[in-house]
């Protein structure tokens, strides 16, 4: 074989070499167009869906439509079931016709004390020493009364007792568990608590703070009862339950 028919055989396998690659760049090219124009099923907003919103009320109430769009229109992350967001919370407002994004939602725990917060809701932190607020004992996501006692009028020695609010959810608890929390508690420096409240609840929760003695009551976690509502008193404590004699001493000061 001269060399110049060499030089010709390799120039003629390189340009079918060439032709292949060519060829099978254009097929999967077309292949890959074909494919971003074929239709897929996504969920769009039905309305405008703001931030805290439950991914498992999106459904139930109707948030959610299907939608056939070109595939290479698809956004990152875009669901193809409600399932996907049934235990994340919306992070970002999703607008009604825009396609429904997992990028959008994020976990309770990512998003923090904000997801637990809707309408009237309010947080507040609440100072106190260990025993008041059950440091040790309580956990976020336990239920409270808060029962108080508070000063009448100007007389030092008459004071009202009863239960201010019921059923209050911990959204942070005190610490107390373990050596550190432990060694926190017996100083009783810096506890708090963090309470969810309602704009109103408020309201009675800090005039207790700042005027009142007052403790925290933890609630059974399941098939909790509230007994009637009641205000105990000095004399009422003392009198509860006697009759005859016992009474009439105790209302004579002692005297007879």
């Amino acid at each position: 074989m001269t060399y110049r028919l060499r030089n010709i055989l390799v120039a003629v396998a390189l340009a079918l070499v060439a032709a292949l690659l060519t060829s099978f760049y254009v097929t999967n090219y077309q292949r890959n167009v074909q494919k971003d124009e074929t239709n897929v099923e996504v969920f769009v907003a039905t309305r405008d869906i703001p931030v805290g919103t439950s991914g498992a009320d999106l459904a139930r109430k109707g948030l959610l439509e299907k939608s056939e769009i070109v595939r290479r229109t698809v956004v990152p992350g875009a669901i193809s079931s409600p399932d996907q967001l049934s235990e994340l919370v919306a992070v970002q407002a999703v607008y009604a016709g825009e396609q429904v994004s997992t990028r959008r939602f994020a976990t309770p725990a990512e998003r923090g004390i904000r997801a637990q917060l809707k309408g009237t809701m309010r947080a507040i932190q609440v100072p106190g020493d260990s025993h008041q607020l059950l440091a040790g004992t309580l956990r976020a996501g336990d239920r409270v009364d808060i029962v108080a006692s508070i000063k009448l009028g100007t007389d030092d020695e008459s004071f009202a007792t009863r239960i201010v609010l019921r059923d209050i959810e911990v959204l942070k608890a005190a610490a107390g568990n373990g050596p550190a929390g432990a060694k926190l508690a017996s100083t009783d420096s810096g506890l708090s608590t963090l309470l969810a409240v309602t704009d109103t609840q408020v309201q009675k929760l800090f005039h207790v703070l700042k005027h009142g003695d007052w403790s925290f009551e933890l609630r059974p976690p399941v098939k909790s009862n509230d007994s009637p509502e009641a205000v105990a008193y000095a004399s009422s404590i003392l009198t509860d339950g006697l009759r005859g004699a016992q009474l009439e001493r105790i209302q004579s000061g002692g005297t007879r």
